[in-house]
């Protein structure tokens, strides 16, 4: 063993010194190698005797330790030996292990009694403070407050700490609670009845009543005690009140509004004739009639009483506590609410009387809400109203969309059952604008009213059923009614259509005209109720409170967008992917953009494209036919040239005559049912189609002479004044410019430049025009020609009788 370590330490020498003398040149440095490894030496023999000193100090330590813990041990087995003897000794056993349990027993046994003692100290001063507070109750209402308040206080404190004690005594707590209000409601009652000798005295609840000196004290005294009275109560209330709890009336205006609820009780309740199930206003305005009434009296009275009580603690910014007529109106409330509670299930299965019952709720709702400014102690959240209790905690809400479905849709089938429902209406719109179908804008009207019944509605599920149900499914039935009016005009048009009722027996449905005016008509009332109703629509999307609605949702679906949970509801059962389906594509998109109506009004767009193109293209077929026969006629080529005066007094050819009245009557129609915007688009189109049929039919059909040229733009003018008179100077040669420039050339004087006269001659625009495109362009543009092409110019120019070739 120790020569391998030799072998080992040689090894490392002989390493480190390969190491370092690499070189003859590193000889130079061995003395302070030396030096080195001396140092180094010495540092660590230095460490391995401070290694040598720890080890012994430690190991010193160690058995110092060791020693004590031998020695407690001992100590411990002789106290262990000592303990089992007394205990032995005290219980009586043979055994430590029985002497143990019976130990334990005995402490158990003492701490049940322990607990025992507590809950009879607890029991005592309970009963304690309850007869306290009753024998004070006449003396000294003032004195009662305090026992009763240390009970309700012990109450509270009591079923707080029932979580923390597993609930360990929940009779003992169920029997506190109930000793407190068993006192709380004898307190009640003794100073509800002493306050009501004061208000009996005051004549309450007469107009005027009196209220000075010592009766105003008295009055004061009472409200107080009631006051102080219910603290613990309001205190559990705390500084705010979540909308879907009935809040705490105040007791001194529970006991003033008694007699108030009995007046209430004999006229609504009976068989009074203001008991009637489809008069619910009559109650309502009762209501408000109390209100304006009293609520000088308590803002006068009551206010000051509030304002110190309250001023300083948490109810302060609680209006039903701070606020007198708050207060008010939360008194009056109960009442009401057992009416409207009561009346309900008797109209459940009238359809009218519910709707009217329900219309007149919500308008008492948003009367206290935006006349009154009353939030119901919630604050920012605000006051969700009797109507929200009726429909949604009493789950009426159903049955009354039902309701108001079936009306809706009722009163939509009147409005487009009449044949008349479908006249347009040119009195109702701007004389600028395209004018709709009666249709269209009592639909319109219907929608709105809609609107109006379920706005007030505080839910934003219930507002997008309303909307989705009613208001959207009403759109879309009417967008098929009106695309079903397009498609049977296609039909009747259709040539297959035309072979069916050939053949069709003499009992089959009368086809509608499709030609003429009467058959644009059909389109055009189809055309101006899509159009009016998707500019609603689009008005709709920016009313605030459409851009509320729209906002919430967006909110609400962007909640499961980043899962992609479509699936996810987003009011009621209406999923992400279905409320999207009937509202907007953008639904959930995080970049923004969208409103409540795109789909609908996209549809209602693509239907008014639609019926747009099959507008232009019935003008366009039907004045091409009247076309054909002055197509027919060859009047061009003559050689007779007509004299100055003549030329000017040309008159359009007769077969041209049926083309403009026709074409005139179209425009003359088209220009009273329809904006600019549309109207020009579409004479466009019909403009641009005449030029093709002139100039493919006629222009570069025909050959020309100057006198059938002029002839010739004569009658192309007739058709562009008939333009100009309906869509406005000039756009008749505008859109058809094309053909504008050809006349031009066709119009050219024969002969060559050096023949004499003003302009350019036939001869020479047309060598240039043949020499080559650089030449016919530069020639073209000299003339002012941008419209024709040099291959256009060449086909037109070869078309004068004179044309040299």
């Amino acid at each position: 063993m120790a020569d391998v370590q030799l072998s080992s330490r040689a090894t490392r020498v002989e390493d480190y010194l390969n190491d370092k003398l690499q070189t003859t040149a590193d000889l130079e440095g061995l003395d302070i190698l030396l030096e080195n490894v001396q140092t180094q030496q010495e540092l660590l023999k230095q460490q391995l005797l401070e290694a040598e000193k720890h080890l012994a100090d430690a190991t010193k330590a160690s058995e110092i330790h060791t020693s004590a813990l031998l020695q407690q041990a001992r100590q411990f087995k002789k106290q262990q030996a000592d303990v089992d003897r007394r205990l032995l000794i005290v219980t009586r056993s043979e055994t430590s292990d029985d002497a143990i349990e019976k130990f334990d027993a005995d402490i158990r046994a003492l701490q049940q009694l322990d607990v025992a003692t507590g809950y009879v100290e607890l029991l005592a001063e309970v009963e304690d403070l309850s007869a306290e507070a009753r024998r004070n109750f006449k003396s000294s209402p003032q004195a009662a407050l305090q026992p009763y308040l240390r009970l309700q206080k012990l109450a509270i404190a009591l079923k707080e700490a029932q979580p923390a004690a597993e609930d360990a005594a929940p009779h003992l707590v169920d029997h506190v609670e109930r000793a407190a209000q068993h006192l709380w409601k004898q307190m009640k009652d003794t100073f509800a009845a002493d306050f009501e000798k004061v208000l009996t005295r005051m004549k309450w609840p007469g107009k005027d009543v009196p209220l000075a000196g010592s009766l105003e004290h008295e009055w004061t005294d009472g409200v107080e005690r009631l006051l102080e009275l219910q603290k613990p109560e309001l205190n559990i209330q705390g500084d705010h009140v979540k909308p879907h709890e009935e809040p705490l009336v105040l007791l001194p205006l529970e006991v003033m509004v008694r007699p108030l609820d009995l007046r209430f009780q004999y006229h609504f309740h009976g068989d009074r004739p203001t008991n009637k199930l489809d008069k619910p206003e009559y109650f309502f305005s009762h209501i408000m009639g109390l209100l304006n009434s009293y609520d000088e009296f308590f803002a006068t009275y009551l206010q000051p009483i509030l304002r110190k009580r309250f001023k300083s603690s948490n109810l302060s910014m609680t209006s039903i506590f701070i606020d007198s007529t708050s207060a008010l109106i939360t008194a009056l409330l109960p009442m009401l609410r057992r009416k409207v509670f009561s009346v309900i299930p008797q109209i459940a299965k009238q359809p009218q009387l519910l709707s009217h019952f329900i219309h007149e709720l919500m308008s008492f709702d948003t009367s206290l809400r935006d006349g009154w400014n009353y939030d119901g102690g919630s604050g920012i959240e605000g006051w969700k109203g009797l109507t929200w209790e009726v429909l949604v905690k009493k789950d009426w809400f159903g049955r009354w969309l039902e309701v108001e479905k079936t009306f809706a849709l009722s009163r939509y089938r009147n409005i487009i059952e009449p044949p008349e429902s479908f006249e347009i209406d040119y009195e109702s719109v701007e004389p600028s604008a395209t004018k709709p179908t009666n249709a269209a804008i009592r639909v319109n009207d219907l929608l709105e009213t809609i609107t109006d019944r379920y706005r007030p509605l505080p839910s934003f599920s219930q507002k997008l059923r309303f909307l989705i149900d009613i208001q959207i499914a009403i759109f879309d039935l009417f967008h098929v009614r009106l695309a079903s009016f397009l498609d049977e005009y296609l039909m009747d048009t259709s040539s297959i259509m035309h072979t069916i009722q050939g053949v069709s027996s003499s009992g089959a449905k009368q086809k509608l005209p499709t030609e003429g005016l009467l058959g644009l008509e059909r389109l055009v009332r189809v055309y101006g109720s899509a159009e009016y109703l998707e500019k609603k629509m689009r008005d709709w999307s920016d009313d605030v409170f459409f851009l509320e609605l729209w906002e919430e949702l967006q909110d609400r679906a962007r909640a499961h967008a980043p899962q992609g949970q479509k699936k996810k509801t987003v009011g009621g059962n209406m999923t992400v992917e279905h409320v999207a389906d009937k509202t907007s594509a953008a639904v959930g998109n995080e970049e923004g953009g969208g409103a409540l109506f795109d789909e609908t009004a996209g549809a209602y767009r693509r239907l008014r494209v639609r019926t747009e193109g099959v507008i232009t293209d019935t003008l366009v077929q039907q004045i091409r036919s009247s076309l054909n026969a002055y197509r027919q006629i060859n009047p061009w080529s003559a050689l007779s040239s007509p004299s100055a005066g003549e030329e000017m007094n040309l008159s359009i050819s007769a077969e041209l005559d049926a083309p403009i009245g026709l074409l005139s009557s179209f425009l003359s129609f088209l220009a009273n049912a329809l904006a600019q915007a549309p109207l020009r688009r579409i004479a466009r189109q019909v403009v641009l189609a005449m030029q093709s049929f002139l100039w493919d039919k006629i222009l570069v059909f025909y050959k020309f002479s100057v006198t059938g040229a002029k002839q010739f733009r004569r009658d192309v003018q007739g058709l562009w004044e008939v333009v100009d008179r309906f869509i406005g100077v000039g756009q008749g040669e505008m859109g058809m410019r094309k053909l504008a420039e050809g006349l031009v050339l066709l119009e050219l004087d024969g002969g060559d430049d050096g023949d004499g006269g003003q302009g350019l001659k036939l001869r020479d625009v047309e060598k240039r025009l043949f020499k080559d495109n650089e030449s016919g362009r530069e020639v073209l543009e000299e003339m002012g020609l941008e419209a024709l092409s040099e291959s256009d110019a060449r086909a037109v120019v070869q078309k004068r009788i004179d044309y040299a070739g």
